[in-house]
């Protein structure tokens, strides 16, 4: 129970020292939103150009959004008691909605897209302040979170009644302003601006073992996306099997730069922080991020096995440098949050990927992917030896 609490709030976790961790039902709920990724990564890898790009961004951002406030009102509220659970169905339901219209949210289902996400935000706060009660010092924290999310609603609603420049600038809008209001404690005239201390109640090992667990699931997924783009294949040759060894190999790159050491020091590092709502509210941010890269990356890998051996366009050696690039800048800032330095390894990759940018105009994909996997696997064995010299001095 919060210690900040005026009065006793009905399903609320039990706060007894002992570290929460996710539930069934939360890894259930993560399904859903790893469906969505899978979603967002065909239409990126269907739509390369300028504004297919910043559109899947866009969509992106707002389904990490969902994800995100779900996962904090389960950090507050236990999900093994009935009503919780029922929120976390029904929020499963509208969001299966939400993601399947996302092919097509900047085209006929727009509008479909927005009222489920809208649903989905506001209706949750909502619930939540039924949950808490008047009396609770909690339900202040959700009404300003509700006002923001009513506000920023109003937007994607107006954006899903309109067509072309105009939904992308609404849209553009309502993440602004859901990605912003927290920054200034959601700040609203009369219901003031929540402070810091309004988060501390909050599990920060729970909250690094949630991110975890999504990374863990959208990575399985991305295999998944693979095996199907390799089984679709009308007929399979050595480019083409290739191809999807070379993917392989780089998400087990992926898998190892995040979780070799550092999902681990990630949990000790939030839990014996000072403010673990503030740290916790630092990983969402990074993790936004990070699993950008991953969606970006799984739409690469599709475009390397169905077509191996074609020469390289712009956008595709964008897609096929950059993603790699956004993943392992993203792991850095997560790892510059936890060590408290970035790591040179991730530095070295960095850099490596900027440097193969010009010269992936002179071969083909297959060859870019390669290079780029090596280099992954580089970062990952590098990071690998430093970190466990690194323990093995302390």
């Amino acid at each position: 129970m919060p210690a900040h609490a005026r009065r006793p709030a009905r399903y609320l976790r039990e706060r007894t020292g002992d570290e929460a961790h996710v539930t069934n039902i939360e890894l259930f709920f993560d399904l859903v939103y790893a469906f969505a990724v899978t979603q967002l990564s065909h239409k990126l890898a269907g739509d390369l150009s300028a504004v297919g790009t910043v559109q899947t961004i866009v969509l992106w951002f707002a389904v990490w959004l969902g994800w995100q406030y779900t996962c904090w009102v389960t950090n507050w509220f236990d999900p093994e008691r009935l009503p919780v659970r029922v929120l976390i169905l029904v929020i499963m339901l509208i969001g299966t909605i939400m993601s399947a219209s996302l092919p097509l949210a900047f085209g006929e289902r727009g509008l479909t897209f927005a009222i489920c996400y809208v649903v989905i935000q506001v209706g949750r706060s909502l619930v939540a302040i039924a949950f808490l009660g008047s009396g609770h010092d909690l339900s202040q924290n959700f009404k300003r979170i509700a006002t923001w999310l009513s506000i920023s609603g109003v937007l994607w609603i107006a954006g899903g009644c309109v067509d072309g420049p105009g939904r992308l600038a609404f849209w553009l809008a309502a993440v602004a302003c859901e990605y912003v209001s927290p920054m200034f404690g959601f700040a609203l005239p009369v219901l003031g601006r929540s402070r810091s201390s309004d988060w501390q109640s909050a599990e920060g090992g729970h909250i690094a073992e949630r991110c975890q667990a999504f990374v863990i699931i959208v990575l399985g997924e991305s295999l998944l996306s693979t095996g199907s783009t390799l089984s679709s294949a009308e007929r399979w040759t050595a480019p083409g099997i290739i191809a999807f060894l070379v993917c392989f190999l780089g998400t087990v790159a992926l898998w190892w730069i995040y979780f070799d050491t550092g999902s681990r020091a990630g949990s000790e590092r939030i839990a014996r922080a000072e403010r673990p709502g503030q740290m916790a509210a630092y990983f969402h941010y990074v993790h936004a991020v990070l699993v950008a890269g991953v969606i970006g990356i799984a739409a690469g890998d599709d475009l390397v096995i169905e077509h191996p051996d074609e020469r390289i366009r712009a956008a595709t050696a964008l897609l096929l440098v950059v993603a790699p690039a956004i993943y392992v800048f993203g792991n850095a800032i997560y790892k510059r949050i936890i060590y408290g330095v970035f790591p040179l390894s991730h530095w070295i990759g960095l850099g490596l990927l900027l440097v193969l940018f010009p010269f992936a105009f002179e071969t083909d994909v297959l060859m870019v992917d390669g290079l780029t996997t090596v280099i992954l696997i580089v970062v990952a064995a590098w990071e690998s030896v430093s970190r466990r010299r690194s323990e093995a001095l302390r």
